[in-house]
């Protein structure tokens, strides 16, 4: 096949999919794959990855689909990366990590963050100088354990000899960047992410007094760029790994919360996006710095320049599910929604097992007769922050079977979005209809429940579970000069299916979501207790 290619890298927490596009006056996927990699959770509440194994995926699936495509080397124009955000990747001068990446999800700088921030007199927990001059400077505040700067100060702690080593403060893509063109590079998207990034407009740069107030080292921290910007071409030692050409082009790219909203096409002030993937988010487009401390919603900075997305964070979202499809549909003693294997033998009719499940719930009773899931299986970061909170069955009865469990947790999910979407819109209006992406939005069945629960028009685009990858795409060929504008994205994004709430069904989520809302509060001691 003779015309331009892009490969984007999507890389996730559980594995890197790369997908293959075609690059004419759309972006059209040629070919995909996938490589999963492991994630240790550790028992002081650390999170970690090995790094090579990031590397190692790119390597595997860049070879698969340039293959199944049947394309050239010399027909790729341009790569670039969509990527979990706040890992924390501590590299020497040679770009060589000098430990395993912190995860995101990591929650072991308790004390760090303790130390750096509850002491002295306090605004919502937080010291009240440290809070406002943060909010005046980035537009946000490292109130969250998982927050990039604690886990740094917890490396300059606990392991002195790692830290000693380290040249380079990057996030995971900024790593990888870094592996394949030997440039110690960090966009916009993933400088904000650190807290430390002065957003004020007009300004744009790393904050040297926030990194003398916390105790960060500026030498540590890399030149910024933004999202569409050339970082260089592939060594030669990395475009050999890879499979590549040498000098192929690498792009900036962005963080999975910029390039998600992206690739949804919802890039125009006031457009909302919903992600259901392992994690979760709501994010709508606004041209305003604004923040909700009580609700930890806040404007973080997206790819395109003078913009932001008005986001708040699900930590587990579609990893709910998977826990459920373990556990409750093919769970450890071998039982079964249905006393066979679905998966076995030739008259296999469903793709997955998932598939399989949410047929297996269609004529469960909405509101799932009471019962009410909450979906905090590893904590919960907004509205509330609570790394202690926990996944709860609430009013079980002797009625209650396993297809009315599940669908408690489908719902579950969706109120959450729900309470977010509603505190959203208190200070950046949502859109009425909302593009609703990830690979739980491949699901009909829950593309309509989440109309119902949340009264809104659901859009659903074309390879919903691939948005990352599309958004890294349009950002290449924003780079390359092949499309003008972000705008010339929304028209390459094609809408493939679109819901509207059924208002009968008001009535019962309307009372379930009243009491999910305060499931929190009464359970906050307990989780407390139970967690410490």
């Amino acid at each position: 096949m003779d015309s331009d290619c892009i490969l984007a890298y999507d890389i996730g927490t559980t594995g890197v999919k790369t997908c293959l596009f075609q690059m004419t006056s759309s972006l059209t996927l040629l070919a995909s794959a996938s490589k999963e990699y492991p994630i240790q959770l550790l028992a002081n509440g650390g999170a970690e990855q090995n790094p090579e194994d990031f590397w190692e995926a790119m390597r595997f699936t860049t070879k698969l689909v340039l293959s199944e495509a049947k394309v050239s080397n010399q027909n790729i124009q341009g790569i670039s990366f969509c990527s979990q955000m706040q890992g924390l990747v501590l590299v020497d001068e040679t770009f060589r990590p000098v430990r395993n990446v912190m995860s995101y999800m990591d929650q072991r700088a308790t004390k760090e963050m303790k130390a750096g921030i509850e002491h002295g007199f306090k605004i919502e927990g937080i010291n009240a100088f440290k809070l406002l001059v943060s909010l005046w400077i980035t537009g946000a505040v490292a109130a969250s354990v998982k927050d990039p700067i604690w886990k740094y100060k917890w490396v300059e702690k606990n392991e002195p000899d790692n830290f000693n080593k380290v040249r380079w403060w990057f996030d995971v893509k900024e790593y990888l960047i870094a592996r394949c063109t030997n440039q110690a590079v960090m966009t916009r998207d993933s400088a904000f992410a650190t807290f430390l990034y002065n957003s004020r407009k007009g300004k744009g740069n790393w904050s040297k007094f926030l990194c003398k107030l916390f105790g960060i080292r500026r030498e540590h921290l890399p030149k910024l760029i933004n999202a569409e910007e050339k970082v260089g071409g592939l060594t030669n030692e990395a475009a050999e790994y890879l499979g590549l050409k040498t000098g192929t082009p690498v792009f900036g790219g962005g963080g999975d919360a910029s390039l998600i909203g992206v690739g949804a096409g919802a890039v125009s002030e006031g457009d909302t996006h919903i992600y259901a993937g392992t994690s979760g988010w709501i994010g709508t487009v606004t041209k305003r710095r604004t923040v909700d401390i009580n609700a930890r919603i806040a404007s973080i900075v997206g790819s395109r320049e003078g913009y932001y997305n008005y986001f708040g964070e699900q930590e587990t979202s579609g990893k709910c599910l998977q826990w459920v499809k373990d556990h409750l549909a093919l769970d450890e003693i071998d039982l079964y929604l249905e006393k066979k294997k679905i998966t076995d033998g030739p008259d296999a009719v469903y793709a997955s097992l998932f598939e399989f499940m949410f047929d297996s719930i269609r004529d469960t009773e909405p509101g799932s007769q009471g019962v009410i899931f909450t979906p905090w299986l590893h904590g919960n970061r907004c509205p509330f922050e609570d790394p202690k909170a926990r996944g709860i069955f609430f009013n079980i009865s002797l009625h209650t079977g396993k297809r009315i469990l599940i669908r408690a947790v489908i719902e579950g999910i969706l109120f959450h979005k729900r309470w977010i979407l509603e505190l959203s819109n208190t200070k950046v209006p949502t859109s009425k209809t909302i593009r609703f992406v990830g690979g739980v939005a491949r699901s009909d069945f829950i593309c309509q429940m989440l109309a119902d629960i949340t009264g809104k028009t659901i859009e659903r685009v074309v390879h919903p579970e691939n948005v990352g990858a599309i958004g890294a795409a349009a950002i290449v060929a924003l780079g390359l000069g092949k499309i003008k504008t972000y705008e010339d994205i929304k028209r390459m994004i094609p809408v493939d299916k679109t819901w509207f709430p059924n208002p009968t069904l008001k009535p019962v989520y309307d009372k379930n979501f009243s009491v999910f809302k305060k499931l929190y509060k009464t359970n906050q001691k307990h989780f407390a207790i139970l967690n410490s």
